[in-house]
């Protein structure tokens, strides 16, 4: 019998892992928004949530 196709595959050139890599090189604000810098009020708001008055 003799092999079946997917076992008698030619080598890759390597394109599928260069492609990979160039996305994971590649900034990150392209699946992620950056945030805006946090304000004194908001800094504020979140010490003193951390320090557990909820008014």
């Amino acid at each position: 019998m003799s092999k079946h196709l997917a076992d008698k595959r030619k080598s890759s050139t390597g394109s599928r892992v260069q492609a990979f890599l160039r996305i994971a090189r590649s900034g990150r604000e392209t699946f992620h928004k950056p945030r805006g810098v946090a304000g004194t009020s908001r800094i504020r708001q979140f010490l003193r949530i951390e320090r557990g008055r909820t008014v």
